[in-house]
C-alpha cells in the first residue's frame, strides 16, 4: 500500500507529467493526473451479478438489450479485424490514454469529481446571484456529488457484472490472436464494456452537477471508451451495449437528483429561523462572523433525501450541547482557549491537514482520496470499488444531513463569538457549531472504510478522531461538537454497513 497514514496521504499535485490533459471548458487546468500500474484486480467479483443496485432492481427489463452476435458471425468477425486495425496503428497518445483509464475507471472519474469539486469550492462574492451552471462546491454539495457518482458507478457496474456473465463473451484476443491488446487476459468476459458504462454513467451525472463542465466531460467519457477499443480490449459492440447502460443508469440518478430536495436547501429568505423557532427556543443565537457577511450555507440541508433509512438516520441526533454558560460549557470553551494561545506545531499541522477549506476536494473528498490508496492497495475490481466508494458516501452524505439538522436546531454560536480573544488557526464556516461537521463526515466515512478494510480499522479510526480534534486546535469548534459528531457518524457508518450490505 502506498500508505494511508496520514503524514503521506494528503491530496498530492505533484503529478507525473503525462500527455494527458484536463483541458476546463473555461480554460483552466485542473492537476495533471499521477501515473498507477494497470489495474490487474485480485478477484473478478463474478458474484456482483447478484449484488444488490441502489435505485432500480429492474435495469435489465428496463434496458432491454438484445443479446451479442455469436463470436463466430461475420458481424463479430469483422468487428474483431477491426479492431486488428486499430491496435496495430496504435498511436503513443492512445497508448497513454489506455493506461490512464485501465488503472482504474471508477478511481479516475472520482480523481475528476474531486479536482471539480475543488475548482468550484470557491464562495461567490457577496450580493452576486448564484450561477446554476457554476455551483459553489461546499462539503454539502460535495458530499452529494461524490455520493451520486457512486452510485451511478455501482449501479451500472453491477447491471454491466449481470450482462458479463449471462453471454460470457470472451476478450476478444482470445478470438483473434493478430489483436495487439494491451491488456492481460484475465478471465472477465468483454460484453458489455464496463469501461463504456461507468464512462456514460459519470460524464451524465457530473455534467448534471457542473454544467459549465460538460464539453470537457463529454471528451473524457469519449476517451475512456474508445481507449478500450485501442488496446483491442472492446469491440464496437462492446463499446455501444456499455454505453446504453450508462446512459440509462445515469437518467434514474439524474431524476434522483432532481427530487431529493437539494434545491430546497438554500435560504434566501431566512426562512429557517422561524421553522426551527430560534427566537423561543436559543439562549444565545450563532451568529455569522464572516467579512463580508454572508447568509448561512444551506440551513434546510437536512431536508434532503437520507441514501438510508430516515428514522435510523434521525434517531443519532445527538442530546442539544452544554448550556452556554453552564461549567460544562465554560471548562470545553477554556480548553479551546488554550489551545488557541498555546499550539504546538503538531497541533498547527493536524489543524491544517484536515483544514480542506475553499479550493480543496472538501473533507468528504479527503476520505475518497484515502479510500482510494485503501483500494489501489487491495487491486479492488471496477465493481468492487464502486460499490466501496458508494457506500462510504452514502454514509457521509447522511452523516452531514443529520449535522445540519443539528446545526440549525441547535444554533450554537462559534468559541470565537463567545470568546473575542480566541485565535482560530482556519477560516470560520458560515454555520452553527454543533455538532462539527469533519467530525461527523469523518467518522461516518471512516466506520465504512474499516469494516471494509479491516486490516486498517484502528489507523481509520485514529483519523476520524485526529480529523474531528483538528477543529478544536484550530479554534472554530468545541469538544462537544467533535464527540456529538463522532458518535453520530459512527452510528450512521454502521447503518450505512447493514443496509448498503
Amino acid at each position: 500500500m502506498k500508505t494511508i497514514s496520514h503524514k503521506f496521504s494528503k491530496p498530492k499535485y505533484f503529478y507525473f507529467v503525462l500527455l494527458l490533459f484536463y483541458t476546463l471548458s473555461c480554460q483552466e487546468d485542473i492537476p495533471e493526473a499521477e501515473r498507477l500500474p494497470l489495474l490487474q484486480a485480485a478477484s473478478l467479483d463474478a458474484e456482483a451479478a447478484d449484488w444488490k443496485t441502489v435505485l432500480s432492481a429492474d435495469y435489465l427489463n428496463e434496458l432491454a438489450l438484445e443479446a451479442p452476435d455469436p463470436i463466430n458471425s461475420s458481424t463479430y468477425q469483422d468487428e474483431l479485424q477491426e479492431l486488428v486495425n486499430l491496435t496495430q496503428a496504435r498511436t503513443n497518445a492512445q497508448e497513454d490514454a489506455f493506461r490512464f483509464w485501465a488503472a482504474g475507471g471508477v478511481v479516475r472519474w472520482n480523481q475528476i469529481a474531486r479536482d471539480l469539486v475543488a475548482k468550484y469550492n470557491v464562495a461567490p462574492n457577496v450580493g452576486v446571484a448564484p450561477d446554476p451552471a457554476r455551483p459553489f462546491a461546499n462539503p454539502p454539495f460535495a458530499v452529494r456529488a461524490y455520493a451520486l457518482l457512486s452510485v451511478a458507478q455501482q449501479d451500472v457496474l453491477i447491471t454491466t457484472w449481470q450482462l458479463k456473465f449471462q453471454h460470457m463473451r470472451p476478450a476478444p484476443v482470445s478470438t483473434e490472436p493478430a489483436i495487439l491488446s494491451m491488456q492481460p487476459t484475465e478471465g472477465l468476459p468483454s460484453f458489455p464494456s464496463e469501461h463504456s458504462a461507468m464512462a456514460e454513467a459519470s460524464y451524465r451525472v457530473l455534467s448534471y452537477l457542473f454544467p459549465a463542465e460538460e464539453a470537457f466531460l463529454k471528451e473524457k467519457a469519449a476517451e475512456h471508451a474508445q481507449s478500450m477499443q485501442w488496446a483491442g480490449v472492446n469491440t464496437q459492440s462492446d463499446v455501444e451495449a456499455g454505453k446504453s447502460i450508462g446512459s440509462l443508469v445515469a437518467e434514474k440518478v439524474i431524476d434522483y437528483g432532481r427530487a431529493d430536495r437539494m434545491d430546497q436547501a438554500d435560504d434566501p429568505q431566512g426562512n429557517h429561523l422561524a421553522y426551527f423557532d430560534i427566537a423561543n427556543q436559543i439562549q444565545l443565537p450563532w451568529e455569522c462572523l464572516e467579512k463580508p457577511l454572508r447568509r448561512p450555507m444551506l440551513p434546510f440541508y437536512s431536508t434532503v433525501k437520507t441514501w438510508f433509512d430516515s428514522t435510523a438516520i434521525y434517531a443519532t441526533l445527538p442530546p442539544p450541547p452544554p448550556a452556554i454558560g453552564s461549567a460544562e460549557f465554560e471548562t470545553d470553551i477554556k480548553s479551546v482557549r488554550a489551545y488557541s494561545e498555546n499550539r504546538t506545531r503538531e497541533q498547527w499541522r493536524i489543524a491544517d491537514y484536515w483544514a480542506d477549506g475553499g479550493g480543496t476536494s472538501t473533507p468528504p473528498g479527503h476520505w475518497n482520496r484515502i479510500a482510494e490508496d485503501l483500494i489501489l492497495e487491495a487491486k479492488l475490481s471496477e465493481v468492487s470499488t464502486a460499490r466501496t466508494f458508494s457506500a462510504m458516501n452514502r454514509a457521509m452524505m447522511d452523516g452531514g444531513i443529520l449535522c445540519w439538522y443539528a446545526k440549525y436546531k441547535y444554533y450554537l454560536p462559534r468559541p470565537s463569538q463567545i470568546d473575542p480573544n480566541i485565535k482560530i488557526a482556519t477560516g470560520i464556516p458560515n454555520f452553527p457549531s454543533y455538532t462539527s461537521g469533519h467530525s461527523t463526515f469523518s467518522s461516518a466515512g471512516g466506520t465504512v472504510l474499516g469494516h471494509l478494510f479491516p486490516e486498517h480499522k484502528e489507523e481509520l479510526k485514529k483519523m476520524y478522531e485526529e480529523a474531528g480534534i483538528s477543529r478544536v486546535y484550530g479554534g472554530i469548534h468545541y469538544n462537544c461538537d467533535n464527540i456529538a459528531g463522532r458518535v453520530s457518524g459512527v452510528a450512521i457508518g454502521q447503518i450505512a454497513l447493514e443496509e448498503a450490505f
